[in-house]
């Protein structure tokens, strides 16, 4: 058995077993081989039966001809007729056979072979032909013929007599053998063919497909500005179509990790650089006042702070970009959560004279990781104090559904210009350049942010327009589902989850939900 075992996996993992266009070969021989047999076969047999049917109603016709000149001529009451007699001597020499006329006692009046002349001849063919129903049958490669030999009606009392008629199909038989014989040559040239078709055309068809898998493997020696054009197929172009953007994509993340470590190595080594200033500069002095190093070491401090938030950015960064990302869901008041941030960020708009907003429609609860959630939205409001006007407003409002709950942040800032919008998501990336001297910031804060929300399987927009302010709208399942899909209920929602939306929202929540059912 583990013999068995072992010889049925070497098969199975053998390169020409699992090669496709192997299995096409194959596939398009076996096709070949059936049809070509079939086909043989086939006209074979049906030449032969169609043969043997027409010979059948050909000698039937005769047969029945020579029963009207019968009782013409009257040859029962006065046994012979040199007419009669001639043409059954012609219909056993032409078609190969033996012809007998009965009488209506069973008595053989003629025998082309003239061996049952006299005698009586029964037989249930004969049986049934004396009963007025002609009968035919193929027996030991003869058609055997009964033709009753009826005057006036087919009553049985008129019937003068039977005409019983062996016809042999010898001829039928050389024809069909010369037929097989020239469809077994035939056959062996379709053959040839079909071999070389199995052969030669995978090979052709698969041709388009062979560049494709080159350009996968010169893809290994590093990206290339070369574009696959395989368009011999719509199939084929499809799946040049579908590589050539899975490479302008990789090329795309490849410029863009280039890009984000320069950016990465450029933010390190700024805070890095000043150090170093500040420190050669108290190293090299001398009688440095104490005024000066309390001064050069608290710029020092603050570019190690500095240079801190950006690697701890990076490892928040990080841990939100792995598959896996370690998430701790919990309920959360959201209410409560967003009121903390208001509370942290006080300081912060008070200093920009800005003010802040906050309205809620309902109380909600949801099903989050509240650190997370917190580092999201704190980022992208604490962004709407710093890039404000003085005496400016940030609003920020929180609604829910049976499904989502939805966080929309609306500032009077300076906005964001159109052709900025794509890439503030991107890692430090600074929208303003014009600001990015003078307000703080790593650049990563939108990236985690925008992280940290589709870790929930939730989204985030913007809109903006430059000197009229912005507004994100941050939409997040109230129950985490790890797999993406939401399936909570009408009634879950409601029932198993009251505090999520207030008692008295209930049934204007339902109607709403029966809403979006009917659309």
């Amino acid at each position: 058995m583990d013999n068995e075992n072992t010889l049925k996996n070497k098969i199975i993992n053998n390169k020409y077993y699992r090669s496709f266009k192997v299995r096409l070969s194959v596939v398009m021989l076996l096709i070949g081989v059936i049809s070509i047999v079939v086909l043989g076969l086939g006209v074979v047999y049906i030449y032969r039966a169609r043969a043997i049917k027409v010979r059948t109603q050909d000698f039937y016709n005769q047969m029945t001809i020579l029963s009207y000149q019968l009782l013409t001529e009257e040859y029962f009451a006065n046994p012979y007729s040199e007419g009669v007699e001639a043409k059954v001597e012609l219909y056993s020499d032409l078609y190969d056979g033996r012809v007998m006329i009965i009488d209506n006692n069973f008595v053989v009046i003629k025998d082309s072979y003239n061996s049952y002349t006299g005698k009586y001849f029964i037989a249930p063919e004969v049986l049934n032909a004396s009963k007025g129903n002609p009968t035919s049958k193929f027996k030991d490669g003869y058609i055997i013929i009964t033709v009753p030999v009826v005057a006036g009606s087919d009553d049985p009392s008129n019937i003068q007599g039977m005409i019983y008629a062996g016809l042999s199909i010898k001829q039928i038989d050389t024809t069909t053998g010369i037929l097989d014989r020239s469809m077994l040559v035939i056959g062996a040239f379709l053959m040839i063919g079909v071999i070389i078709a199995s052969a030669t055309v995978p090979t052709a068809l698969f041709r388009p497909f062979n560049r494709l898998i080159e350009s996968v493997n010169a893809l290994k020696e590093g990206f290339s500005n070369k574009r696959v054009e395989a368009d011999y197929y719509e199939e084929t172009k499809d799946i040049s179509d579908a590589f050539n953007d899975v490479v302008d994509r990789m090329k795309a993340v490849d410029d863009s990790r280039q890009e984000f470590v320069s950016n990465v190595s450029h933010e390190l080594k700024t805070p890095l650089a000043s150090v170093k200033v500040l420190a050669e500069s108290l190293n090299t002095g001398e009688n440095v006042p104490i005024e000066m190093y309390q001064e050069f070491m608290g710029d020092i401090i603050e570019e190690v702070d500095r240079e801190t938030n950006i690697i701890n950015d990076l490892l928040s960064l990080v841990k939100l970009d792995k598959s896996s990302p370690d998430i701790n869901v919990e309920l959360t008041d959201i209410n409560i959560m967003i009121e903390k941030i208001f509370k942290r960020l006080s300081p912060l708009a008070s200093q920009k004279g800005v003010d802040m907003i906050f309205e809620s429609e309902r109380d909600v609860k949801a099903w989050i990781d509240e650190i997370k959630i917190t580092r999201a939205l704190e980022d992208i409001i604490e962004n709407a104090i710093k890039y404000n006007h003085e005496g400016g407003f940030v609003k920020v409002s929180l609604d829910a559904d049976h499904q989502y709950f939805t966080v929309t942040i609306e500032d009077s800032g300076i906005g964001i210009a159109e052709e900025d919008l794509k890439h503030i998501f991107e890692r430090f990336y600074r929208a303003d350049k014009s600001h990015s001297a003078t307000i703080e910031g790593t650049g990563l804060g939108l990236a985690i942010s925008r992280s940290a929300i589709y870790m929930h399987n939730g989204s985030v927009k913007v809109e903006s327009e430059e000197g009229r302010g912005t507004t994100f709208v941050v939409t997040i399942p109230i129950r985490f589902i790890e797999d993406n899909t939401l399936e909570i209920s009408e009634e879950e929602t409601l029932e198993e989850m009251p505090e999520v939306i207030e008692e008295e929202t209930k049934e204007e929540t339902i109607e709403e939900a029966q809403k979006i059912e009917e659309e």
